[in-house]
């Protein structure tokens, strides 16, 4: 048998760390006319200028760190994933909105080269989180399946409370192979985007560690919740979502404040209780303005959309006048940020005595490289992280 020559760089499929990243996903009017993105552009390369790597037909990698696909006629932004830790919440927001400004950005100079007025009008926002317990610890009581069930009974009201608007249509859990997606809308203010997904991120991690997902739990851990919510099937990936037939009142058009909730609680106090009992599990995964934001708009401190008599008009032209906030305190990069960032430069790495040039991204967790013979070199993001410092 002839010897085996060991792999340069060997393929390596799952990320040695629990990741969260964030979904986008904005109509497009143009001349204040809907238009299908695929359909005007063809591929994001039609209005973007700047040189781009490779992702496929209809997507393409952004020098942020990011991506930008068309899909089912909406133009979808996303982050690249950012590994779980201190302010990783606060991170994935700023990445979020580090891609939309790049892509309004080259909007602003299509529109001077066609003569016409494109904008972005806010669709939905999906959160995604790492689900990353091994086949030996799942049980018939511990399957994604019913993780995601819990979840729809947990996340609705303090999510509705803190992102949610008159026009919302419900909150959605989505379980994926390797991950959790939270469906909801997309919030058009950094700071309540920020503390809406710190609260997302902080329940769903602790509750992934609990030994039982059955609904039961709720009661069991003295968790208050929303009495009468019966969430529905989603409409897509086997997951559940609840809108607002699933509950008592419509929460989206009430008073949130009203105590018509779960005897006589309001919503907001429902919301608060909620988050309060998960509140360590918040603070570890977010920044304390997100946090301090959070618990302000729960305890009415802060006005929530909902006290808002309408949609903000902020959700019909993302990018052009709400911006991430520059006075916002700074936050170092995360490892994985750092590989997306540098890859998105598109300069070339030295591994060992190779150099390798990075011509493409496959997935959310792969580049593509060819090295000085043309040959293409497939590397986790795991094989990256520590040349992009």
């Amino acid at each position: 048998m002839a010897p085996t020559t060991p792999l340069r760089f060997p393929y390596r499929h799952e990320l040695r760390l629990p990741v969260i990243g964030l979904e986008a996903e904005f109509k497009v009017f143009v001349d204040d006319e809907e238009v299908v993105p695929e359909e005007l552009w063809r591929t994001p390369y039609a209005f973007i200028e700047e040189p781009l790597l490779h992702r496929g037909t209809k997507a393409a990698q952004l020098p942020t760190g990011g991506a930008v696909y068309f899909d089912g006629g909406v133009l979808e932004v996303v982050t690249p994933v950012i590994e779980i830790g201190a302010q990783c919440t606060a991170r994935a927001v700023r990445s979020l909105w580090e891609q939309i400004e790049f892509i309004r950005a080259e909007l602003d100079r299509w529109e001077t080269r066609s003569g016409k007025r494109a904008r972005l009008q806010a669709f939905s926002c999906h959160y995604n989180i790492s689900y990353e317990i091994a086949a030996v610890e799942r049980n018939r009581n511990r399957t994604i399946q019913k993780l995601a069930l819990l979840l729809a009974h947990l996340l609705p009201a303090p999510v509705i409370v803190t992102g949610a608007n008159r026009e919302s249509t419900g909150v959605g859990v989505r379980p994926r192979r390797d991950r959790i997606e939270v469906t909801f809308d997309f919030t058009p203010d950094p700071a309540l985007m920020s503390a809406t997904t710190a609260v997302i991120v902080g329940i769903v991690r602790d509750v992934i560690a609990w030994p039982s997902y059955r609904v039961e739990e709720i009661a069991k851990r003295n968790i208050p919740t929303i009495a009468g919510l019966n969430p529905g099937r989603h409409t897509t990936r086997h997951g559940w979502i609840a809108r607002a037939f699933h509950f008592p009142h419509d929460p989206f058009a009430c008073d949130i404040n009203a105590p018509i909730w779960s005897g006589d609680k309001s919503l907001r106090q429902v919301a608060h209780d909620i988050a309060a009992h998960f509140c360590k599990s918040i603070s570890a995964v977010s920044d304390a303005q997100s946090e301090s934001v959070l618990f302000s708009v729960l305890r009415g401190e802060t006005k929530s959309l909902l006290d808002l008599e309408k949609r903000p008009a902020a959700y019909d032209d993302i990018g052009r006048a709400v911006r991430w906030s520059e006075s916002t305190p700074p936050l170092p990069r995360s490892r994985y940020e750092r590989v997306f960032l540098g890859l998105g430069s598109q300069k070339p790495i030295k591994i060992g005595d190779e150099w390798l040039t990075p011509v493409g991204v496959k997935g959310w967790y792969h580049a593509v490289f060819k090295d000085a013979h043309g040959e293409e070199q497939l590397l986790s993001i795991d094989q990256l992280a520590d040349l992009f410092v």
